[in-house]
């Protein structure tokens, strides 16, 4: 294994990963809409065609009655809440490895590199969690032809009004479902992969650009791997109008798998696995390039 840089420093994590967030965003956010929609579309009636009949259907629909906007609908609150919740995110992962650490060039183990990230999703949930909900109702608000809500603050302030704190809050059980295993399995691949890749002698912290996009690329892939099923219950869950789902995620998962079978559990797989790919390797290739930069300017944080 590749040795790690040392010292592990939360800090320049907590300000690379922001950024490595706002890169992730602007490249991944159009194929999260079509994501949503695809997970959401409501079952046709016998004799009825589909909605959107695919990943490309969904994407051309979209493109011809809304424009390229409509790809980017919704963005608000990712792009508000990527930020903070992406440098929490790296915060916890760099968190955990340090707290794993005996002295402080003590190399991590694959198991421990997971379990760091399993905390860095537990760290971003309280972030994250809102913003999905907000996200996921103004992305699917156009498809329905209906428009309650004018934009992130209008459906937050609304979701207050309606169910106070909890109203935008629903679905975050769900979400610490989705993002504990998949932030553990994001993050041990792409150190992983970055350790494979450094060639004998040389350290990690000199991998090449292709590199790193390939580490980050596949390490999204692996994350998406194992958060699907939970995030289909999540935005089903997140879209449903209040007491719908009265056991939460049990009555979602029971409806669909009665409904629709197993296989629905991995709606939007296609716009997921396209996705996943160009937006992760922006993501770490933006974190790198932070951190480089932090490390030349304040090599002492």
């Amino acid at each position: 294994m590749a040795k790690q840089p040392q010292p592990i420093s939360p800090l320049k994590n907590f300000f690379a990963g922001g950024f490595g967030g706002v890169c992730l965003v602007f490249v991944g956010h159009p194929l999260d809409t079509i994501k949503v929609r695809l997970q959401t579309q409501p079952k046709p009636q016998p004799g009825q065609a589909p909605l959107y009949s695919g990943t490309f259907d969904c994407f051309r629909k979209t493109l011809v009655g809304e424009g390229v906007r409509g790809l980017y609908r919704g963005m608000a609150a990712p792009i508000v809440g990527v930020t903070p919740m992406f440098a929490v995110c790296f915060f916890g992962f760099g968190l955990g490895k340090r707290l794993q650490q005996r002295k402080p060039d003590d190399v991590l183990t694959y198991p421990q590199l997971f379990a760091a990230g399993m905390l860095s999703g537990v760290f971003t949930t309280v972030i994250m969690a809102p913003g999905e909900r907000i996200k996921c109702l103004l992305q699917i608000q156009a498809a329905t032809g209906e428009t309650k809500y004018s934009g992130s603050l209008d459906c937050a302030k609304q979701l207050y009004r309606e169910a106070g704190i909890r109203g935008v809050y629903k679905g975050t059980v769900l979400t610490l479902m989705r993002d504990v295993p998949a932030s553990g399995m994001y993050f041990m691949t792409y150190e992983w992969l970055k350790n494979i890749l450094t060639p004998e002698g040389k350290s990690v912290s000199d991998l090449s650009v292709p590199r790193i996009l390939f580490a980050g690329g596949l390490a999204g892939i692996f994350n998406w791997a194992v958060a699907i099923p939970p995030d289909v219950l999540k935005s089903r869950f997140q879209t449903a109008p209040a007491g719908k789902y009265p056991n939460g995620f049990r009555d979602v998962l029971r409806e669909l798998i009665r409904e629709e079978g197993v296989a629905s559990l991995y709606k939007g797989f296609t716009a997921v696995m396209i996705r996943a790919f160009p937006a992760n390797a922006a993501c770490f290739l933006g974190f790198e390039v932070a951190m480089k930069f932090l490390n030349w300017v304040a090599p002492g944080l």
